[in-house]
């Protein structure tokens, strides 16, 4: 298989229209509110999704152009492998976030933590589910030294 194509299935809608003013993920801001407007044939896929706290986007990083298989993070000055980092520059420009769930209005999903482009096109949700994508004894490579005081890192030095 060469091909595989994507079909959106809605559009995310977020006060961020330039990636300089994104957080370098959403939970270190948490009270930015963000909504999923779906397209009308896939409400029917919101029933019990009410039950979750936090649900994962699967989306288009539809404002990049490039493609780099290095890049310099957020968090530091050192080049590193894109599967290393989140960089929207990676082969095939899919992006994944954890949200926070806050309530379901006909074909809207609204939520917090924030972390992408209004006007991004959203190909699947999934609940998170602790019991499933929790882990115990997590390392996070390169990045465990930029929370090693237990803070987050202050974003006016982030680039």
């Amino acid at each position: 298989m060469d091909k595989i194509e994507l079909t959106p299935i809605g559009v995310i809608h977020t006060p961020y229209t330039q990636p300089k003013d994104i957080p370098i993920q959403g939970r270190f801001r948490d009270d930015v509110e963000g909504w999923v407007e779906l397209k009308d044939e896939y409400v029917p896929g919101l029933k019990d999704l009410d039950g979750f706290s936090h649900i994962i986007l699967i989306y288009y990083f539809h404002r990049s152009e490039a493609e780099r298989l290095q890049g310099r993070p957020y968090l530091g000055d050192e080049s590193r492998g894109i599967f290393a980092i989140r960089s929207p520059h990676r082969p095939n420009h899919l992006g994944l976030s954890v949200v926070k769930l806050r309530r379901i209005e006909g074909n809207r999903v609204y939520f917090t933590e924030v972390d992408m482009l209004d006007g991004t096109p959203l190909l699947d949700i999934k609940p998170y589910v602790e019991h499933f994508d929790s882990r115990d004894d997590v390392k996070s490579g390169w990045l465990d030294q930029h929370f090693a005081d237990g803070e987050i890192p202050d974003e006016t030095i982030i680039r």
